[in-house]
């Protein structure tokens, strides 16, 4: 029996990095997958590779009524789920001195707003039993310069895990959060450093994980279905770290 048969699942950020692997992963542990973002070639892709397990459905989680019409598309659907995934994110590199309020919003909007905006609209449909992750970061514990509106962005994400796992709990509903450390996904070259800089930047923190590399998204993706499984029952309010080893070096 595989570990999440008969379950379903929301996963926003669907497109690539984390959120493709994640959907990749819930359908080989047999979960039906609702995959959400705004890349609509790469999501219809993903559709016509797992036929009748993943339902693509185009849409930015800054967008009220994209929220909305995946909302609706999955509750029509499939009626109610288990699994709810918000982990759509945007990192910029921003100097402090650059650090306007605009800029601040930016990366707000989808890490933090529209990842509770997702889940305070799903949570009515989370069956009993059911379980939310959000996505933080390692940056939650250990500072990165020019990535303080990044980290911001996810300790508040990881605040309000904590919160909503004490307060959902009662409604049969565990909440926890995931702390990828630096992982091999598009995300890393949309940060707005140039080729050279960023090579540079990887091989200081290469010099820092325990196995010498980054990590893939499947690292991410395999703690998303434990989180997601049944041998998870008892976690709640947690933030996992995978992060090969950064935070202790």
């Amino acid at each position: 029996m595989k570990r999440l048969d008969g379950k379903i699942a929301v996963v926003t950020g669907a497109s690539s990095g984390i959120g493709r692997s994640i959907v990749e992963r819930f359908v080989a542990e047999g979960a039906q997958v609702v995959a959400f973002g705004r890349n609509g070639d790469s999501l219809q892709a993903l559709e016509a590779a797992h036929p009748g397990k993943v339902i693509a459905v185009i849409g930015d989680v800054t967008r009220q009524e994209d929220l909305e019409h995946l909302l609706k598309t999955t509750v029509d659907r499939l009626g109610a789920i288990d699994i709810l995934v918000p982990n759509a994110g945007i990192a910029r590199v921003v100097s402090f001195e650059d650090s306007t309020a605009d800029a601040f919003a930016t990366q707000f909007s989808v890490n933090l707003f529209g990842a509770a905006e997702t889940a305070r609209l799903f949570v009515p449909h989370i069956r009993k039993g059911g379980s939310i992750q959000f996505i933080t970061t390692f940056l939650t514990q250990v500072g990165f310069p020019g990535l303080a509106i990044y980290s911001a962005s996810k300790a508040a994400l990881k605040s309000l895990s904590q919160t909503l796992a004490a307060e959902l709990a009662p409604k049969g509903i565990r909440v926890n959060s995931i702390a990828p450390g630096p992982i091999a996904t598009p995300l890393w070259a949309t940060v707005g450093l140039p080729p050279d800089t960023l090579n540079a930047v990887a091989e200081k923190i290469n010099a820092r994980l325990m196995q010498g590399t980054f990590g893939r998204p499947e690292d991410i993706a395999e703690t998303s279905v434990f989180l997601a499984s049944d041998a998870a029952k008892n976690i709640y309010g947690q933030e996992i770290v995978v992060d090969g080893g950064y935070t202790i070096g």
